[in-house]
């Protein structure tokens, strides 16, 4: 697989199962490690995410975010679960999308005392835009009743380490506030994913939802109330995050397909055949790729359909894209019934393989050019299967 998915990784049970929730239909795909991640689809959406467990610890999720790098080449590795806050900044319940990441156990020991000498690792860009982009939309968060007030997403460093950090006044606690005091919140396990990104080469998101204060009351019935609202509210950030990153990738990929095209175009007006008329007095119907000055130029880029079975698999391909169109807002619901409509009766006349079919097939396709006409990518996929089932008659 590549580029069609994003992977979201959890380090808790709960904070997987707040994730899970969301997907329609997760289905097993094993690693051949043994590893397990299940791959669904955001409900109400086209996005596909895998996702996949952790465990505790930077170690682990760092094995695991790399192996689903590896099995997957994601879009992206959005981290989703619960953090403790360092500071009033971020309130329980609240999101904390990570600027940069410390690995805050990175230091030395010497005669005047222990040093810091931590790791960092920036959030890319892109994904620190968006995520600041979809705050400002502030419309990410389940709406369940008796939740209280709306959740906020901060944005600061987020600090990693390889203890539960459960006190105020202990020798660490102070000496993380002094050395990381623009951290938000802390945990143990974004290093590790922050990473195995890096040496991937895949951006990482990290998302803690804020469900105790690092203070002491990690095992109160307090945290235990918080634990699950935080998860929740971390895996409804992460989804939404992961929508707009698969929305883009299919933008990207849709502006690629339309110059590609025009490429394509551009290249075969200029190296195409001439099509001269030396009948005096006469007409010629032609459809041309390009006319300039008296020359025609015809376009002459060969199908890669050269049988029924190769339209037939070209159409299926073909509903995908339509599905995604109509599941992310472009297409509406009529025009997406009627062009399912034609594209039904194209690849049912297709399977027949009779003259007469294959003209039944090239008019339901171009009723379908038809109807989706305002979407370049759309037509440009559509263009050479007209060609081809118009060929097999």
């Amino acid at each position: 697989m590549s580029n069609d998915l994003v992977v979201i990784l959890t380090a808790l049970n709960l904070e997987y199962q707040a994730v899970r929730e969301k997907l329609v239909e997760p289905r097993l795909h094993r690693h051949d490690r043994g590893t397990r991640f299940e791959v669904g689809t955001v409900r109400g959406t086209s996005c596909r995410v895998a996702l996949g467990l952790t465990s505790k610890g930077n170690h682990s999720a760092a094995v695991i975010a790399e192996r689903a790098i590896q099995e997957f080449s994601p879009v992206a590795v959005v981290f989703v679960g619960v953090a403790g806050a360092l500071w009033e900044t971020a309130r329980l319940g609240d999101v904390v999308m990570a600027t940069h990441v410390y690995a805050y156990h990175g230091g030395t020991s010497e005669d005047d005392g222990r040093k810091a000498r931590p790791r960092v690792w920036e959030a890319p860009h892109g994904i620190s835009q968006l995520g600041s982009h979809l705050a400002r939309l502030n419309d990410w968060a389940d709406g369940t009743p008796g939740q209280g007030r709306v959740p906020q997403v901060r944005f600061g460093a987020i600090a990693a380490g390889e203890v539960v950090q459960n006190s105020r006044i202990s020798a660490d606690a102070q000496w993380i506030r002094q050395h990381y005091n623009d951290a938000l919140a802390i945990e143990m396990e974004a290093a590790g994913v922050a990473q195995a990104g890096h040496l991937s080469g895949a951006p990482v998101a990290i998302i803690r939802g804020i469900s105790d204060r690092a203070d002491g009351t990690k095992s109160s019935a307090k945290d235990r109330n918080w634990q699950p609202r935080a998860a929740a509210n971390a895996a409804a950030f992460g989804i939404r995050l992961a929508v707009e990153l698969m929305g883009e990738q299919e933008q990207i990929a849709m502006a690629q397909a339309d110059k590609d095209q025009a490429d394509k175009a551009q290249a075969a007006g200029t190296h195409a055949d001439q099509v001269s008329n030396t009948a005096h007095h006469s007409t010629v119907g032609i459809m041309a790729g390009s006319v300039r000055e008296s020359s025609v130029h015809v376009n002459a880029a060969a199908s890669k359909v050269s049988s029924a079975t190769d339209l037939v698999a070209e159409l299926d391909g073909f509903q995908g894209r339509l599905e995604r169109h109509h599941a992310e807002g472009a297409l509406d619901a009529d025009t997406y019934r009627e062009a399912l409509a034609e594209l039904g009766l194209a690849r049912q006349a297709a399977r027949e393989g009779t003259p007469e079919s294959a003209k039944k097939a090239t008019m339901a396709l171009k009723r379908l050019r038809g109807l989706v006409a305002e979407f370049p990518a759309l037509v440009a996929m559509l263009a050479p299967l007209v060609v081809a089932a118009g060929a097999l008659s």
